[in-house]
C-alpha cells in the first residue's frame, strides 16, 4: 500500500523526532565518558613523559577518582533504568484459541494496512483502545510469532525476535459496537504498528519509558539514609533526561498518530465517523453503569459479573427514553463484535472482576467479596444495601440516647425499629405543646440526647479526642491511585433510588467535589434550639445548610462507616476462600502480573462520601424499607440510575425533594405527604439486617 503525502510527513517527522531523543541520550552517555577521556590523555600524558611534575600527578590521581566515581554513577543509573519496570496498564489477555475470529480480523486489517500484525490483543475495562509495548522481561515472555512478520513500511525489516505491540481494546467497545464498526474504530489503531516498528522510534520509546520507570523507582518510601539519597540523585538525573526529551517525545508521538491515520483513511472511512458516535455512547453509558450500578454492589462486598452486558442493557434503556438516541436500537440487529469471541461470558466475568479490583479494590477471593448476576441484583445489592444502612441509622441512633418509643401511649409493636423515629428525630421542635416528643435531655431543651456532660456515656458520636473511636467525618479511608481514564462524580441527592426522572440524560462529564471539612458536633456550650439553625453556617462544609441534629447524625453516621470499614479491611487482610471462576481461568483472567496488589485500587471512582451524602443515603435507606415492608414496595434496578423502588412494577415518584427538606431544615411534611399517597406507615417496625 503506498503511504499519502502526509503518512509520509508524519512519519518522517516522528523518525527526525525520535532521532532528536536518541541524541539526548548520546549526550548524556557523552557527558558521563568526560571525565575518563580527561583522565585517559592525563594518563598517558604521564606515561610518555609529556606531562610530568607534581601539579600534573595531583590532577591525574584527581581526574581519574572523578572519573572512577562519574562512571559507577552512570553505570547505575544506567542499570536501574535497564532494568526498571515499565508502567503496563492491567488487563485480561484474550489468547487466541478464544477468539480466533477477532485474531483473524486484526491479522486481515493488518495485511490490509500493510503493517505488522499487532503479537497479542487484551481487554480493559475502558472505553479507549491503543498499542501497549510489553518487550520488557519483567512483562513476561512474548508470545511466539505464528506467522513471519511483513517488512516495517519503509524500507526497513522488523529486528528478528523483536514482537510486536500489543492491541488493548476497551471491553465496552466489543459488547456495544458492531463488527463493522469495531473494525472501523481500529483501523488507525492497527496501523500504529508500522511506525512502532522502526528501529529509531522504537529504540527512542524504550528510552523515554526506561527513565520514566526509574523516576518510579526512585520515587519510592526509603528509610536508609544512603539509600534515600541515592535515590534522590537517581531522581534528579532522569527528570533532567525527561525534561530534555519531552518535546521531541511529544512532537514523535504527534507524528505516529498522524502517519497512522492517514494511512488507515482508505479502510472503512466512511463507517469510522458512524463509529466515533458509538465511542462516545459507550463512554458515557459505561461512566453511568459504574457510578450508579457497580458501586453501590463493591461497597457491599459483590462484584457484578456481567458490567458489559449491563452496559448493552444501559444503552438500549437510553435509545427508548432518550430523543437523542433514536435509531441507535436498529443497530442491534447487526452482528454484534463480542460474538468474535468464543466464550463472551467467561471473558465478560474476567473484565468485570478486573474492573472492581481497579476500581474499588476488591480481593479475588473470600467470602465475603463473590459475584452478583443481575437478576439477583435486585434482592442482593438493593435490598441489603438499604437494610443495612437502615440497621446502621438505628445504631447511630441508639448511640445518641434517643428513644425507640416517642410516646409512653404509643401503640403496642411499634417499640422497634420504625421510620417515625428518625422523622421524629430529625424534626425541628417547637417551643409549645407540639415539640417533638422524647427529645428532652439533662441538659435542657436546647441540648442535643446524650451531650449533658462530654464525659458521660451518652457523649457524640464524633467528639472523642482525634485517634479515638469517635473519629470525626471525612476520615473514611480513601481509595487508590491514578488518573484514569474515569473520575466519576460523587453521589448527590439525585441519584438516590427513585430520583432520577425518565428523561435523565447520561453526561459523559466528570467532576469531583472540594475536599470537605467534617462538621462540627454541638457542644455543651451550645444554647441554640436543636434544629432551629443550620449547623454551623460559618464552616465551608457540605453540612452548613443541615439542622444541628441533621449534622449530628451524619458525625455519628460517618464515623460508624470509618470503623466499620477499617474492621473490614482487617479482616479481609487474613481472610482466605476459594477462588473466583474468572481468577481460575487461566488466559481469561485478569493479568495480575501486571500490577500491584498493594496499590490497589489504582482508579478510585470518587473521594469517600461527605456526611451530608452519607445522611442522605441512611434516611432514604430507611424510608426505602418502610416501603417495601409496609406498602408492598420492592426493591429494583434501572440500568441508568442504578438502585430504584418499584410500586407494581414501576419507579416511585421523586424522593429527593423531600428527603432533602426534612435534612436541610427539618421539616417532614413533603415526606410524610409522599409516603401518606404511597400508603407508607412510618409508625410500623421495619426488618433490619
Amino acid at each position: 500500500m503506498t503511504g499519502t503525502g502526509g503518512e509520509e510527513m508524519g512519519a518522517q517527522a516522528a523518525r527526525s523526532r525520535a532521532l532528536a531523543v536518541l541524541r539526548v541520550r548520546s549526550r548524556a552517555l557523552a557527558v558521563a565518558l568526560l571525565p575518563a577521556a580527561v583522565a585517559v590523555v592525563l594518563l598517558v600524558g604521564g606515561a610518555t613523559g609529556r606531562l610530568p611534575g607534581t601539579g600534573w600527578d595531583a590532577a591525574r590521581w584527581a581526574v581519574s577518582v572523578l572519573a572512577v566515581l562519574v562512571l559507577l554513577a552512570a553505570a547505575a543509573v544506567a542499570l536501574v533504568v535497564a532494568r526498571a519496570r515499565p508502567a503496563a496498564t492491567p488487563t485480561v489477555t484474550i489468547a487466541e484459541e478464544s477468539a480466533p475470529d477477532l485474531y483473524r480480523m486484526v491479522r486481515d486489517l493488518a495485511d490490509r494496512l500493510d503493517v505488522p500484525a499487532p503479537s497479542a490483543i487484551a481487554l480493559t475495562p475502558d472505553c479507549d483502545s491503543w498499542l501497549e509495548d510489553r518487550t520488557h522481561p519483567a512483562h513476561g515472555p512474548p508470545p511466539a510469532p505464528r506467522r513471519t512478520d511483513p517488512a516495517v513500511p519503509g524500507g526497513h525489516a522488523r529486528p528478528r525476535g523483536a514482537a510486536a505491540p500489543v492491541l488493548v481494546i476497551g471491553s465496552p467497545f466489543l459488547w456495544w459496537m458492531r463488527v463493522g464498526e469495531l473494525r472501523a474504530v481500529l483501523a488507525p489503531v492497527v496501523a500504529g504498528t508500522g511506525p512502532s516498528a522502526h528501529p529509531d522510534i522504537a529504540a527512542a520509546r524504550r528510552f523515554i519509558r526506561g527513565l520514566d520507570a526509574a523516576v518510579a523507582v526512585a520515587s519510592a518510601d526509603r528509610r536508609n539514609p544512603l539509600s534515600r539519597a541515592a535515590c534522590a540523585g537517581l531522581a534528579r538525573v532522569c527528570r533532567l533526561l525527561l525534561r530534555g526529551c519531552r518535546v521531541h517525545a511529544a512532537q514523535m508521538e504527534r507524528g505516529v498518530a498522524s502517519a497512522a491515520a492517514e494511512r488507515a483513511q482508505a479502510v472503512d472511512y466512511g463507517l469510522r465517523i458512524a463509529a466515533q458516535e458509538q465511542v462516545g455512547l459507550a463512554y458515557a453509558g459505561w461512566d453511568r453503569l459504574l457510578t450508579r450500578v457497580a458501586l453501590p454492589a463493591w461497597r457491599m462486598g459483590r462484584w457484578p459479573s456481567r458490567l458489559d452486558v449491563g452496559v448493552v442493557a444501559a444503552l438500549t434503556e437510553l435509545s427508548r427514553r432518550d430523543r437523542l438516541a433514536e435509531g441507535f436500537a436498529s443497530r442491534l440487529g447487526e452482528r454484534p463484535a463480542c460474538d468474535l469471541l468464543e466464550e463472551p461470558g467467561a471473558m465478560d466475568e474476567a473484565v468485570s472482576l478486573l474492573t472492581a479490583r481497579l476500581f474499588h479494590g476488591g480481593p479475588e477471593t473470600g467470602p465475603d467479596w463473590s459475584p452478583v448476576d443481575w437478576d439477583e441484583y435486585p434482592e442482593e445489592v438493593v435490598d441489603r444495601t438499604w437494610r443495612t444502612d437502615a440497621a446502621r441509622l438505628h445504631r447511630v441512633l441508639d448511640t445518641l440516647g434517643v428513644r425507640r418509643a416517642a410516646e409512653e401511649d404509643t401503640a403496642p409493636g411499634t417499640e422497634g425499629p420504625t421510620l417515625a423515629r428518625v422523622l421524629d428525630h430529625l424534626t425541628v421542635p417547637t417551643d409549645g405543646p407540639g415539640a417533638a416528643p422524647g427529645m428532652a435531655s439533662a441538659g435542657g431543651p436546647g441540648t442535643l440526647p446524650g451531650t449533658a456532660s462530654a464525659d458521660g456515656p451518652g457523649t457524640l458520636l464524633g467528639t472523642a479526642s482525634a485517634g479515638g473511636p469517635g473519629t470525626l467525618p471525612g476520615t473514611t479511608p480513601a481509595v487508590g491511585p491514578g488518573a484514569p481514564p474515569h473520575t466519576a462524580p460523587t453521589d448527590d441527592p439525585g441519584t438516590l433510588p427513585g430520583t432520577a426522572s425518565t428523561d435523565d440524560p447520561i453526561d459523559p462529564s466528570r467532576t469531583a467535589p472540594a475536599p470537605q471539612t467534617p462538621p462540627h458536633p454541638p457542644t455543651d456550650g451550645d444554647t441554640s434550639a436543636p434544629g432551629d439553625t443550620p449547623a454551623h453556617p460559618e464552616d465551608d462544609d457540605d453540612l452548613g445548610g443541615t439542622t444541628t441534629r441533621g449534622a449530628a447524625l451524619a458525625a455519628g453516621l460517618s464515623a460508624q462507616l470509618a470503623r466499620e470499614e477499617a474492621a473490614a479491611q482487617r479482616a479481609g487482610a487474613g481472610t482466605a476462600g476459594p477462588a473466583t471462576p474468572a481468577a481460575t481461568a487461566g488466559a481469561a483472567g485478569p493479568d495480575a502480573a501486571l500490577w500491584d496488589d498493594g496499590a490497589l485500587p489504582l482508579l478510585p471512582l470518587q473521594p469517600p462520601r461527605s456526611g451530608r451524602e452519607i445522611l442522605t443515603a441512611h434516611i432514604t435507606a430507611m424510608v426505602c424499607c418502610a416501603a417495601m415492608d409496609t406498602a408492598g414496595a420492592t426493591p429494583g434496578l434501572d440500568w441508568l440510575d442504578g438502585p430504584s423502588l418499584l410500586f407494581d412494577g414501576a419507579r416511585a415518584a421523586d424522593l429527593a425533594p423531600s428527603v432533602l427538606s426534612l435534612v436541610e431544615t427539618g421539616d417532614p411534611g413533603p415526606l410524610r405527604h409522599w409516603m401518606t399517597e404511597l400508603g407508607i406507615r412510618p409508625e410500623k417496625p421495619v426488618r433490619l439486617v
